[in-house]
Formats: structure tokens, sequence, C-alpha cells
């Protein structure tokens, strides 16, 4: 069967929201929705729609003088998101790169959003035998060390947001599920300042993790070593890789601002 293009499994109704969101940040101001009808081409009804839904989600505002629309403060949000990781990931990058060279192993970036750690940037180690990892790779948080390293750092409100107890299931046999036994955890990574994930996602694989915080001392990412378990034996963890990877992290923090 003929592999398809990209294009044919457009949504339509995403891409004229899409469209509308556009014509909003090209106007800079406000527009009705007799002029969106128009410059979008759609039936009135279609955009009122499309300006409801969006409006709930917080991406366009009414003015209820003029009844037109703006774009809402999620918009906003979402940009500042995407310069922050971009700014990010130029800040880190060479400290990640560093890393390799001085460890011999993958090293990588990761956030958390919502319940899933995002790897936003990997460096790869030039060994035949190395763990499989790339940017936009999404792992569970509580299956994670860089997700372990950023929960053991926020308040028990934003933990629960982040991990639905109800839904932890065991990868491998070393997976720590259960609300209390996964707090407890948290708390003895918080007292070391690092968190390891020992084969608790993917048997045959180990991850050590450090905290990177911004300018208000909050905790904002993590910085990862992985590699496959027989090169991380934890006499090599403790002398090792733990004293260049809280060197990394505190580089990392300088960057961003962090003056601790």
């Amino acid at each position: 069967m003929a592999r398809r293009e990209k294009s044919s499994y457009m949504i339509r109704s995403v891409a004229n929201a899409l469209d509308l969101l556009e014509e909003l940040s090209n106007e800079g101001g406000e527009l009705g929705v007799t002029e969106l009808s128009r410059r979008l081409n759609l039936h009135k009804n279609n955009i009122f729609r499309l300006l409801a839904t969006l409006e709930s989600k917080g991406y366009v505002e009414q003015n209820k003088e003029t009844e037109n629309y703006r774009l809402g403060l999620k918009s906003l949000e979402l940009g500042q998101n995407y310069l922050r990781q971009m700014s990010l990931i130029k800040q880190v990058r060479p400290i990640l790169e560093e890393l390799v060279s001085r460890c011999n192993e993958n090293a990588g970036l990761g956030v958390v959003r919502q319940q899933w750690v995002v790897y936003l940037d990997v460096v790869e180690a030039k060994r035949m035998v190395r763990v499989a990892c790339r940017a936009g790779w999404r792992l569970p948080v509580y299956a994670s060390a860089i997700g372990k390293v950023q929960l053991a750092f926020k308040s028990e409100s934003e933990i629960e947001k982040s991990v639905n107890w109800d839904e932890m299931r065991a990868f491998t046999p070393n997976t720590i599920t259960g609300r209390e036994a996964f707090l407890k955890h948290l708390e003895e990574v918080r007292e070391r300042g690092y968190a390891v994930d020992n084969e608790e996602y993917e048997e045959g694989v180990k991850c050590v993790a450090v905290p990177v915080r911004d300018y208000t001392r909050r905790v904002v990412a993590g910085i990862s070593v992985q590699a496959p378990v027989f090169r991380l034996p934890p006499e090599r963890i403790e002398e090792e890789i733990v004293p260049i990877l809280k060197e990394a992290g505190v580089k990392a923090s300088q960057r961003l601002g962090y003056g601790g």
C-alpha cells in the first residue's frame, strides 16, 4: 500500500483553529467574527464555534466592550514555554557534550510535562553498546531518574498532578509503585541530591540524574547519564558519575541564573 502524505491525515477543524490563532497573532490586536470569517473564508457559525472552543481553553479571550477577540494568556504561556525550552537546550548542550567526553556514556536533558518526562536533548557516547535514546522521547515520570529528581523538589500538590497513583504499573520488577513507597523514595532522592533509575523502566538500563534550577531556585529540568547496567555498578555511580553529574547540574543552573 502506498505511503500516505502527512497532509492526508490533517484534521480540518484543527487546521482552521490554528489558522484563526495565526490571524489573531498577525493582527497584534483584536478581530471580530465577521472579519475573521472574511479572512479565513469560513462561515460565521464555524468561526464562532472555533472561538468558543479556544476561549474555553484559554487560547483566546473576548473584549466584552467591543465583542472582538484577541489572543489569550494560554497562547502567551505556550510561546513562553517554547522559548524557555529553546533557551534551555542552547545553554545546556555544551554541558551535555562535556559530560559525554568525561564519562563516555550518553547524557540527556529532560523536563516534566504532566505525567511524563520529555527528553529535550541527548548527546550520545561513541560506543558500540549504548542506550537508545533521542530528543522527543517520553517516559513515565515515576519510572525515570530525570522525573524522580524533579518531583523530589516539588510540593506534594505538584507531585499529585504528575503521578496518577491508580495507574502506576510495574514495567520491571524494580519499578517503584504505590503512593507511600514512591513518596518515601522521593525523600531519599531529595536528601542525596540525585536520583537513580535502577532498571525501573527497562531491564538492563540504568540512569542517574541531577536537578537543574533557574534563577528563582525552582527545579526546571534534569540532566542524566544513561548506560547499560553492567557499566554502571554502584561503585562507579558513587565515585565517578554522581560527582561529575552534580558539577554539570550546577553549571547548567548557573547558566539559567541560579546563584545558590
